[in-house]
Parts: C-alpha cells; sequence; structure tokens
C-alpha cells in the first residue's frame, strides 16, 4: 500500500487538467478536418430535424462544465500535495487557529478540501478526548465534495444518447411515411418517395452517428475526472490515516 509521501509524488499538479486539453485538443483536430472535407457540413445539411446540432451544442456544454470541474480538482489536488507537504515536514504537532489549521513549526494549511477535513478531524479529536480517532464518516462527506457534480456526466451522456435515438426514430418515421401513399404506377410519385424515404434514412443515420459520438467523447472525459477525483481521494485517505489519525491520538491532551 503506498504511503502519503509516495502518492504525493504520483499526483500531478495539474496532470487532470493537461490531459483534459489534450484530449479536446485531438477532438478539436479531427472535427477540423471533418469539416475540411465537407462530412460535417454533409450531416448538418442532410439532417432536417436539426437535432445533430442541438446534439453538438448540448456536447459543447457538457464539456465546458468537465473542463470546470477539472480546474477545481486539480486546484484541490495542488492544495492536497502542499498540505501533505507541510505535514511531512512539520514537528509533529496539528492545532486549531479559528477555521485554519495550524502545522506547528510550518505555518497555516493552504485552503482546500482535504484541509477542511484535517480542521474536522482536529475539532472531532479535540471534543471527544482520548478516544480513539473514527474519520469513517467525514471521510464520505469529503468524498461527496469532491465528487460534487461529477455525476453531470453520466446524465449528459446518456441524453445525447437518447436524442441520437429520438432522431433514429424519427427518421424511420420520415422515411416509412411515404409508403402508405405510393403508387406503383406513378414514376414521380414513386421517385418523391424514394427521395422522402431517403431523406428519412439520413437524418436516422446522422442522428444516431452524432449520439453515439457524443456520448463516447462524453463518457472519456468524465471518466478522466472520475479517475483524477478517486486519485485524490485516495492522496487525502494516504494522509490523513498515516500522518494525521497519527498526530491527532497522539496529542498531549489525550492522554491526559
Amino acid at each position: 500500500m503506498p504511503t502519503a509521501s509516495g502518492d504525493l509524488d504520483s499526483f500531478g499538479d495539474r496532470g487532470p487538467l493537461l490531459r483534459w486539453l489534450v484530449f479536446t485538443g485531438l477532438w478539436i483536430f479531427a472535427f477540423f478536418l471533418l469539416w475540411r472535407f465537407g462530412l460535417i457540413r454533409q450531416m448538418i445539411a442532410g439532417d432536417r430535424t436539426y437535432l445533430s446540432p442541438i446534439i453538438a451544442l448540448l456536447y459543447v456544454a457538457t464539456s465546458l462544465h468537465c473542463l470546470w470541474r477539472t480546474i477545481v480538482i486539480a486546484r484541490e489536488g495542488d492544495a492536497a500535495r502542499r498540505t501533505g507537504a507541510l505535514i511531512a515536514s512539520g514537528s509533529g504537532r496539528i492545532d486549531l487557529d479559528g477555521d485554519a489549521v495550524v502545522v506547528e513549526g510550518v505555518g497555516l494549511l493552504p485552503t482546500g478540501l482535504v484541509a477542511a477535513h484535517i480542521r474536522d478531524l482536529a475539532v472531532k479529536a479535540r471534543l471527544q478526548g482520548s478516544r480513539k480517532l473514527d474519520q469513517t464518516l467525514l471521510l464520505r462527506g469529503l468524498a461527496s465534495r469532491l465528487r460534487g457534480s461529477n455525476q453531470f456526466g453520466a446524465f449528459a451522456s446518456d441524453t445525447l444518447m437518447k436524442l441520437g435515438l429520438l432522431g433514429t426514430i424519427i427518421g424511420f418515421i420520415m422515411m416509412l411515411a411515404p409508403i402508405a401513399g405510393l403508387d406503383p404506377s406513378d414514376r414521380s410519385t414513386v421517385r418523391s418517395s424514394m427521395n422522402l424515404m431517403s431523406d428519412g434514412m439520413a437524418v436516422a443515420m446522422y442522428t444516431t452517428l452524432a449520439g453515439l459520438v457524443g456520448s463516447i467523447l462524453v463518457r472519456i472525459q468524465y471518466y478522466m475526472l472520475d479517475d483524477a477525483t478517486a486519485k485524490l481521494f485516495a492522496f487525502a485517505v494516504g494522509l490523513t490515516e498515516v500522518r494525521v489519525v497519527s498526530i491527532l491520538e497522539n496529542r498531549p491532551e489525550a492522554a491526559e
């Protein structure tokens, strides 16, 4: 099991943000290539329901939300690393100064969710006296705060997929509707019906493609975000279990 100091080196300052930027840069490059060869314009022109542009706009909005959450996690990760470094270099005593946490010989811990969790542990240790410090419930609260609105990714991915399926149904309706009034003996009617059926098939295929691609790309983005969040939480657990809880349980007032 890796120690808190080992996790300190494995959790990069801006790793989650850099991964998001690399991924986003790749799909933007792919988008411009598809636009350059006319495939995007062809899809927009062939989708008479305009569901494909709606899916694209929702995807962009979801990506911006993922960017915001990634920046938040990157900042929390940086604050957690500095917190761990201060605690590791301290003299082995943690005190409270109002809402701030003070490490003896080092100073105040940086603001962040991990520091707030350590403050809650210090308050709990002070109130319960010499009893063994259990942080299980506090860790559940920390995990919930770190996840934040990450679950929006699953909702957005499912919504994009269902919009694509909605376009598929609408396209098949458009494709099958002309059959009811089809007169095999009238060539102009047959030709017109075939054009309408072709338009319906195009709607079904393009919206399905847009929904599937958008859903997959959203899943990938939020998978990277969830992975970064899980690593940050694992680092917080290691730091508090190995160092903080030990320091608080061995404080002089606990032995009285």
